[in-house]
């Protein structure tokens, strides 16, 4: 295999997965709003927690999908084209996605990382 048709191989795959995340993201954009149509049918439903699970349910898909993008980017920076400009770009984009990925992750569990989860009987109650 020569180095074009390596770096075009790894360039399409790169691609797919970069798809791939997209789709998720708008997969879980779609289901997630449609459950929440049908919960706010239920009388009991509506309010705060159904809207507590969408949100919940929307940044689960958005980290799904930042997964897939970092995996992308890392497989078409480091494959095709290795240049220090190349990883120093990869590095704020890394640094950017993590952070994102970060906070989503606390905005949904509600805590830090290093907190204990909490309780079932906690939920609600304000985080110490």
């Amino acid at each position: 295999m020569s180095d074009a048709n390596f770096k075009d191989a790894v360039d399409f795959i790169a691609k797919v997965i970069d798809g791939v995340g997209v789709a998720a993201i708008v997969a879980g954009l779609l289901i997630a709003t449609a459950s929440f149509a049908l919960a706010q049918r239920d009388r009991e439903a509506r309010g705060q927690r159904s809207y507590r699970a969408y949100r919940q349910q929307v940044g689960r898909a958005i980290l799904l999908g930042l997964e897939f993008l970092v995996a992308a980017d890392i497989i078409r920076t480091v494959a095709v084209a290795p240049s220090f400009e190349g990883v120093g770009v990869l590095a704020i984009v890394v640094a950017v996605r993590t952070f994102l990925s970060f906070t989503l992750d606390v905005e949904l569990d509600g805590r830090w990382p290093w907190q204990q989860a909490r309780r079932p009987e906690q939920v609600g109650t304000p985080a110490s």
